[in-house]
């Protein structure tokens, strides 16, 4: 249920628009692609990325049928004028709902949405909708704004409304400047992001006043889970600094979202079974990217953990927080 894919083809952004710093591809004769931001490298990829069928097959490889489908985090571009974030957006979710279309029983889609524009974002919902896919990814963060922020209640409002889905995965990592070196930023600023979301939507009241809304952390949760001691102790001393918005314990949310299962380690995934419930723990892959987990869940089936803790994990939990049906893809 977490898995990146980007269009083969699109247009140079920065050039269409004449600003900025989007993503553009340039392919490269041995079949992989640059990744450009602007007119910077950003990262290579390779046919895996963009080619549907090889995204299959490598599953099949390890048993799996479905995956769940979302843009890559720096397509974003929340930083963007929201007419041209929109644009993009559009482009992108286009892009996964035709592929959903030709392969109902192999892809579902989470589109991407101008989240710095209340009123466009709550247009492109209602269209990503319309088109078939079952929800949206965003970040962790919204121009260094926290999801808190009463501006954004209003896009929640629309995905509970809509019955949409929710992913939550980090980017643009705090003290990503400071600490860059060895990688820094994707071993600790990702799981500290993931942490900063979830403790933002409960002490602000977003997942108090909206219960309906289906939310899934990415990276099990990142540092919030881990932390959830030092996180209720706060909360307990200085409520004063801590429960002014919401005065209900961060605890009680504990299995009221979900998180997916990409901990690299069974040890530390116990222990997300153990706070969350297994039909609150999603199968997570982060496919095709060489920091996930690229066996497809490999580590868990080998593992002691129960038949129906596992079963969970790999489809259960996933349809429920997608609200689909096991019977449309056999």
């Amino acid at each position: 249920m977490h898995t990146h894919i980007i269009p083969k083809l699109m247009p140079n952004w920065t050039e269409k628009f004449g600003y900025g710093k989007f993503i553009h591809l340039e392919h490269q004769d041995n079949g992989t692609a640059n990744m450009m931001q602007g007119g910077q490298f950003f990262r290579n990829i390779e046919e895996n990325c963009w080619d549907e069928n090889i995204r299959i097959s490598d599953y099949e490889t390890f048993s799996t049928k479905v995956q769940v489908v979302c843009t890559i985090p720096v397509m974003f571009s929340y930083w963007a004028k929201p007419a041209d974030c929109a644009a993009l957006s559009s482009f992108l979710n286009d892009h996964i709902a035709e592929l959903v279309q030709r392969y109902p029983k192999n892809y579902i889609g989470l589109g991407t949405i101008p989240m710095q524009d209340t009123e466009e974002a709550i247009k492109e919902l209602e269209r990503i909708k319309s088109i078939g896919l079952v929800g949206v990814q965003i970040g962790s963060n919204i121009n260094d704004e926290n999801l808190s922020e009463e501006k954004f209640f209003p896009i929640f409002e629309a995905c509970s409304r809509l019955d949409l889905a929710v992913m939550i995965h980090p980017w643009q990592m705090m003290g990503f400047d400071a600490m860059k070196k060895y990688w820094l930023p994707w071993l600790v600023g990702m799981p500290a992001e993931t942490s900063r979301a979830a403790c933002s939507m409960i002490f602000g009241g977003v997942l108090e006043r909206l219960p309906n809304l289906r939310v899934c952390f990415s990276h099990a949760g990142g540092s919030f889970l881990p932390t959830i001691g030092r996180i209720e102790h706060g909360f307990n001393c200085r409520p004063d600094l801590v429960a002014i918005d919401n005065p209900i314990n961060p605890r009680e949310y504990l299995g009221k979202f979900w998180v997916d299962s990409i901990t690299h380690d069974i040890d530390a995934l116990k222990y997300i079974l153990n706070m969350q419930g297994s039909k609150r723990v999603c199968l997570g892959s982060d496919y095709p990217f060489p920091l996930g987990d690229l066996e497809i869940g490999k580590f868990i089936e080998e593992s002691d953990l129960s038949h129906q803790e596992i079963e969970d994990v790999f489809s259960h939990a996933t349809l429920e927080w997608l609200k689909l049906d096991k019977k449309a893809f056999y």
